[in-house]
């Protein structure tokens, strides 16, 4: 559980209230030597073997001659071939792979620094790499980004402007003009917090022969529309359930002689309004709807099925191994109901400890399992149709 009052290294010695309070969503913040040490997880020749394998996401973002340009992976070794090696001011690039921490436990690991923002915001991790002078120009997110620079370096311009208009035809939401009121270079190991709608500007520099690598932390901000349009495609979903059906037909024995047949009438339009106001949802419906979409894998994450095994062994294993999440999974929890990849299941208030333990540190060890008395069976059924389909793994810590 997260100490709000506790100093944090990552935000300089600040404590997570503090910065919720006088930054997120609010102002720009740079931590130098936020984590001491780093130079980045991946080397620029594994991130490029990254963005050539099918099922991870990413892209090449070309500035030549002026004009924007954006290709979409995966990538093969001559993708990489034809771009320019040494810095070429008519011709700069970047490569940009997303979701990384889906593919490699320290990412996950980097992620778990971030705790004091809730993982139903957290989007993923991205990895760029660029040589002197690439980036993806002048531009502004709509939602909160922790920029963790990992080896070279980068200069990051920030505007106040509020003129946020787009070059026309460009693949990439770059602005047509950036006014700079801020520069900071930073290096290895510091961190930049840049909230929703800021407009930011990177430009790798290379340190001697060292290209930039930036780590990238995103968090999720669904539009309204969407949270809207999803919601109601969740009650649409709760009122098709047996139980939950609203009862009746319509009715109109006070019908009276219409002068237009083809009117409908003001005495109709009524009898619809107030069946429809008997659509009412709780907390409840909110918390399951936010639970389930929050955690709904995106459509390109693909699971790989466990080798199947017996539930005997199963529970034998998890009693003495312990269980972790897929690095692709999601689990979400509200008081007793936990939402994994889009399901969701509700506990007994003694497995209710270990499974927020599951959801807030991504595994429970066998001595949790142990010190705790064991998991009920119904449970056990769960966790092991997860197992099997994917979502977790045994501890091999």
């Amino acid at each position: 559980m997260n100490n709000q009052n506790q100093p944090l290294p990552i935000l300089g010695g600040m404590t997570a209230n503090e910065f919720l309070k006088n930054y997120w969503h609010k102002k720009p913040l740079l931590i130098k030597n936020a984590i001491p040490s780093f130079n980045g997880l991946l080397t620029p020749e594994e991130l490029a073997g990254l963005a050539c394998e099918d099922e991870v996401q990413s892209r090449i973002v070309e500035e030549i001659k002026g004009k924007w340009h954006a290709s979409h992976g995966p990538f093969n070794e001559d993708d990489f071939v034809n771009l320019p090696e040494t810095p070429d001011p008519k011709h700069r690039w970047t490569l940009l792979v997303q979701s990384v921490n889906h593919h490699l436990h320290e990412a996950s690991e980097l992620l778990s620094r971030f705790n004091f923002i809730p993982h139903a915001r957290l989007d993923d991790l991205m990895v760029s790499y660029a040589p002197d002078g690439g980036g993806v120009g002048p531009h502004f997110d709509s939602y909160d980004v922790f920029l963790l620079q990992g080896q070279g370096k980068r200069l990051w311009r920030i505007s106040d402007q509020t003129d946020l208009t787009l070059v026309e035809g460009a693949p990439l939401r770059i602005l047509k003009s950036f006014d700079t009121t801020q520069e900071w270079l930073v290096e290895a190991g510091d961190l930049l917090y840049l909230p929703p709608h800021l407009a930011h500007w990177g430009i790798a520099v290379s340190d001697g022969d060292v290209d930039c690598m930036t780590y990238s932390i995103g968090f999720r901000a669904p539009k309204v529309q969407e949270l809207a349009t999803e919601f109601l495609g969740y009650m649409q979903d709760t009122l098709n359930k047996e139980g939950n059906a609203l009862p009746g037909i319509y009715q109109d024995a006070d019908l009276t002689l219409q002068a237009h047949p083809a009117e409908i009438s003001h005495s109709m339009i009524t009898k619809v309004a107030d069946i429809l106001k008997r659509i009412q949802w709780s907390d409840q419906h909110v918390a399951d709807f936010l639970g389930t979409y929050l955690s709904e894998p995106k459509p390109d994450i693909i699971f790989d099925p466990n080798k199947k095994i017996s539930l005997q062994k199963f529970s034998e294993r998890l009693i003495q191994n312990g269980i972790c999440l897929d690095l692709k999974s999601q689990m979400l929890f509200t008081e007793h109901y936990f939402y994994l990849n889009g399901e969701s299941i509700t506990t007994s208030t003694e497995s209710a400890s270990l499974m927020k333990t599951l959801a807030d540190y991504r595994k429970i060890s066998a001595r949790e399992i142990q010190a705790c008395g064991g998991i009920d069976t119904s449970l056990i059924s769960k966790l092991y149709e997860w197992y099997m389909a994917g979502y977790l793994y045994f501890d091999k810590t």
